[in-house]
């Protein structure tokens, strides 16, 4: 369990170390109310500073693994992940929904308008934005912004500017707000970034082949499923506070 390396980033420390005391927490190792070990024995054997400690435990109280209680220390909640549900709020979670749910038609005509109508130019941007994403996922970073760029490049392609007007309308707010995953679990973050970039490749060929029902099959296959993404985490939070 230990983490000796100094030469990496204060963040990949505390993602090492918060997931050290994740598994150990939902491997069973320590149960509810139990208190995990001092801040000075957690700098001790993990080899790292107060700070990374600090943060790494911060991380597990926002997904409602641990409290730390004044003067007390560090206790566990739980070892169901579920607990993390409740820092999640429900309200953001379905406007999020909605916001999906107005986008679909329109981005699965623009889709399919930008197969037909795109010039080379705009089949260029498109990759480009593509490509943004792959590196941002290389770089262990928000895909967030490059995706509202590729959906932007999509729309711009339709040569419609009331497409793109559509979605500057909507602002920031048009790609979701609310984590499926957090972002303390790496490798469910990394895993459901490439799905969305797998979902964005079958969209991106088909308008770069020109081919407008696939394109438009590809978009709805995205939006739908992220919608369908969306109404599951909604559902267990319902659940969860049930």
């Amino acid at each position: 369990m230990q983490v000796k390396d100094r030469s990496k980033g204060s963040g990949s420390l505390v993602t090492q170390v918060g997931e050290s005391l994740r598994q150990a927490i939902l491997s069973g190792q320590y149960s509810a109310g139990d208190k995990l070990p001092s801040e000075h024995e957690l700098t001790e054997t993990h080899g790292v500073s107060r700070t990374v400690v600090r943060e790494a435990v911060a991380a597990l109280r926002s997904d409602g693994l641990v409290e730390v209680r004044q003067g007390a220390g560090i206790f566990v909640l739980g070892a169901d992940p579920a607990l993390s549900a409740r820092k999640v709020d429900k309200a953001r979670v379905a406007s999020d929904l909605e916001v999906l749910e107005i986008r679909t038609p329109v981005e699965i005509e623009a889709a399919g308008l930008a197969a037909l109508r795109r010039s080379p130019a705009q089949e260029e941007a498109i990759f480009e934005c593509h490509r943004k994403i792959l590196q941002c996922i290389e770089s262990d970073q928000s895909i967030r912004d490059a995706d509202l760029e590729l959906h932007a490049a999509i729309a711009e392609a339709t040569n419609n500017p009331l497409f793109r007007q559509f979605l500057e309308s909507q602002g920031s707010a048009i790609i979701p707000q609310s984590r499926l995953v957090p972002e303390t679990r790496t490798a469910e973050q990394t895993a459901y970034r490439k799905l969305i970039h797998r979902e964005h490749e079958a969209i991106v060929v088909a308008i770069s082949d020109r081919d407008d029902q696939a394109a438009r099959n590809a978009m709805r296959d995205h939006l739908v499923g992220s919608q369908a993404r969306y109404r599951n985490l909604l559902r267990d939070l319902r659940s969860f506070a049930s």
